[in-house]
């Protein structure tokens, strides 16, 4: 195993840590579901939240309740969240990412360590619960390594695994800043 390799289980396993330390409560069940419109099916922790504490992005199972595979693991919730990402997708800039993307040989670099941790984040997760992610192994989120496919994604494992886990996803983010930031609270949801 390389150094890389055992950097990113390492800080993959510590980012579960503090994931896990805080499980979901009913409360964030129950403002998810509000948020989404719907129940959130295998959510097991809050992973970010805005600066006035209500849920940003959700930690889910590799496998959902009835057997149903879901790789993505870090979910994006928070409608303001959402609504940014949609609307830097809706502008065309995922194309201009792309494009980055093949033309800029160290980010596809920092690209494919962000799959990786994600990877191991989601198979750290998988084994602490007792699921098997088989079914979706090499599979990460938002169209890593090779390609920008989802913002929304991309965003919710940056805000998730911190600064520097995904570089896309940091782009967005800097890129709604006026729209939104975790650190400034835009919530228009009720508690």
């Amino acid at each position: 195993m390389t150094t890389d390799s055992s950097d990113i289980t390492a800080k993959a396993a510590s980012l579960i840590d503090a994931v896990l330390a805080e499980p979901a409560s009913d409360h964030d069940i129950e403002l998810v579901q509000r948020q989404l419109g719907r129940y959130p099916r295998g959510m097991v922790a809050v992973g970010a939240r805005c600066v006035c504490g209500r849920p940003l992005a959700v930690i889910t199972r590799p496998v959902l309740p009835g057997g149903i595979p879901f790789p993505t693991t870090c979910y994006l919730t928070g409608p303001e969240a959402v609504k940014a990402a949609s609307h830097v997708e809706a502008a065309g800039v995922m194309q201009q990412y792309n494009d980055m993307l093949a033309a800029d040989e160290d980010l596809r670099a920092t690209y494919g360590r962000a799959h990786e941790l994600y990877l191991a984040f989601r198979h750290e997760l998988a084994v602490r619960l007792g699921d098997s992610e088989e079914h979706i192994e090499g599979t990460s989120a938002g169209g890593m390594p090779v390609r920008v496919k989802c913002l929304h994604a991309l965003l919710a494992q940056s805000l998730v695994m911190g600064p520097g886990a995904n570089p896309i996803g940091d782009m967005v983010l800097a890129k709604v800043k006026d729209e939104f930031d975790p650190a400034v609270c835009r919530c228009t949801l009720e508690d």
